[in-house]
């Protein structure tokens, strides 16, 4: 199996024995499953205008990607607002 380099570097770091389990698993899911559905939560709706063309496209990639075009443009959005979409 190849790895890429995010990967490779978790393996390693498994490997040199950085990791370690956790003796409540249950309350720090529950923690982590709290800190997602704040950081997901949709609490506002917005409406704007595009293109047909534009629109099209992002229904083919949400096809392509398996998701519904509006969770792929949430998803879009959310990245650009943390800094972390990128252009390649």
């Amino acid at each position: 199996m190849k790895l890429d380099k995010s990967e490779k570097e978790t393996l390693e770091s498994v490997e040199r024995g950085e990791w370690r389990s956790t003796r409540r698993l249950s309350s720090e899911k529950a923690r982590f499953v709290s800190y997602a559905k704040a950081t997901f939560r949709k609490d506002r709706r917005l409406n704007i205008r595009i293109s047909s063309k534009d629109l099209e496209a992002i229904q083919k990639r949400a096809v392509e990607e398996g998701l519904p075009y509006q969770t792929l443009i949430s998803s879009l959005l959310h990245k650009y607002a943390a800094g972390r979409l990128r252009e390649n």
